[in-house]
C-alpha cells in the first residue's frame, strides 16, 4: 500500500516567532511538511508560485500589506492551493475580503495547536473552515435570501448575478465558479465586472463587505 504524500505547507506571518511556533508544531507531524515561509504579501506570492503549496497559513496583516491581496493574488495563480487566513482580530470586515479573495478558512491567532493542525488538515482536503466565534453572525447575513434585502443596489442584480456573487463570497474562484454554472472563466470574469458596477464598488472584497452590511438577519430592517 503507497503512502499518501505529506501535505505541503507554506507559513506566511511578519513576525518569525509565530512562523517558527506554527512549524515546530507541524514537525511532529508525519502526514504535514512545511515547504516554504515567507514574511511580506511578495514573498508570499513568489514562493507560493516557487513552491506550490497544498495549504498556505496566512496572516491577515503583514508588515508590506494584507494577507488578503496575497491571497487573492495566489488564488488567482494557482486555483489548486487552499489558503487559512490566521489574524489576532475577530474583524468581519476582514472575514468578508477574505472569503471574496478565496481562502478556504479563517481562525484565530487563539487558536489550540490541535484545532490549528485539524484545520490545516480540512483545508488541505478541500474543505471550507471558519472560526464559528467569527462568522455564525456575520455568515447569517450573508446568506439570507433576497427578501431580505432591501438595498435598491443589491436589487439591481439579476438572478445569475446573486447566484455568481453568492459563490464569490463562498471563496469560489472565477474558475470554480465557471464549472458550477457551466459558464466559462471569461464570462464569470464579466459577470464580476457587472455586479461591481452595479452595486457602484472597485473591488470584490468591497462587494462582500457591502453585501454583509445590506443583508439583514432575521427580524432587524435596513435603514
Amino acid at each position: 500500500m503507497t503512502k499518501e504524500a505529506p501535505l505541503r505547507v507554506m507559513l506566511v506571518d511578519d513576525h518569525e516567532i509565530v512562523r517558527d511556533g506554527i512549524k515546530a508544531m507541524l514537525d511532529a507531524e508525519d502526514d504535514v511538511v512545511v515547504t516554504a515561509q515567507a514574511s511580506t504579501v511578495r514573498e508570499a506570492i513568489d514562493e507560493a508560485h516557487r513552491t506550490r503549496p497544498d495549504v498556505v497559513v496566512m496572516d491577515v496583516r503583514l508588515a508590506d500589506g494584507s494577507g488578503i491581496e496575497a491571497t487573492r493574488q495566489i488564488r488567482a495563480d494557482h486555483a489548486e492551493t487552499r489558503v487559512l487566513m490566521l489574524t489576532s482580530f475577530a474583524d468581519d470586515e476582514a472575514l468578508f475580503a477574505s472569503i471574496m479573495a478565496g481562502a478556504s478558512g479563517y481562525v484565530l491567532k487563539q487558536v489550540r495547536s490541535g484545532d490549528l493542525l485539524r484545520a490545516i488538515r480540512a483545508v488541505g482536503a478541500g474543505d471550507s473552515l471558519l472560526d464559528p466565534s467569527v462568522t455564525s453572525a456575520v455568515l447569517d447575513r450573508l446568506r439570507k435570501g433576497k427578501h431580505l434585502m432591501k438595498d435598491e443596489k443589491l436589487a439591481r442584480l439579476s438572478p445569475q448575478e446573486e447566484r455568481i456573487l453568492s459563490l464569490v463570497a463562498d471563496g469560489r474562484t472565477n474558475k470554480e465558479i465557471g464549472d458550477e454554472l457551466n459558464l466559462a472563466e471569461k464570462t464569470v470574469k464579466n459577470y464580476v465586472s457587472s455586479i461591481l458596477s452595479k452595486l457602484e464598488v472597485a473591488r470584490r472584497a468591497e462587494a462582500a463587505a457591502y453585501l454583509a452590511r445590506h443583508t439583514t438577519t432575521p427580524g432587524s430592517v435596513v435603514e
